[in-house]
């Protein structure tokens, strides 16, 4: 028995949605991964206020931290995962199902 067409909203995703997380996944799903510098200076947050919203992130298992030593200090880069990006694209298809108007029946 087929449970009948998949409703958009349902990738509707609360953790994402938050502002600075929406923004956080749109800049490391164009990067592909990004220094946490880099983000926090895209996006004008404070350190603080960024490493909150990464562990969110990183809690869903939407975004993952590789750390490493660069010009003799310790930098942090940022990626999506393959479910933050999965996640991510279904929010956007649910964002889009509410702003666009749906299909007219033929």
């Amino acid at each position: 028995m087929s449970a009948g067409p998949r409703d958009p909203l349902d990738g509707f995703d609360t953790t994402i949605h938050a502002p600075h997380r929406l923004r956080i996944c749109a800049l490391l799903e164009g990067a592909g991964e990004a220094e946490f510098a880099l983000v926090q200076n895209q996006l004008g947050l404070s350190a603080s206020a960024l490493s909150k919203h990464v562990t969110v992130l990183m809690d869903a298992g939407y975004v993952e931290q590789r750390k490493a030593v660069r010009d003799t200090r310790q930098r942090v880069w940022l990626r999506l995962t393959r479910q933050g990006r999965a996640a991510y694209q279904a929010h956007l298809a649910a964002l889009r199902a509410i702003v666009e108007p749906p299909d007219p029946a033929p």
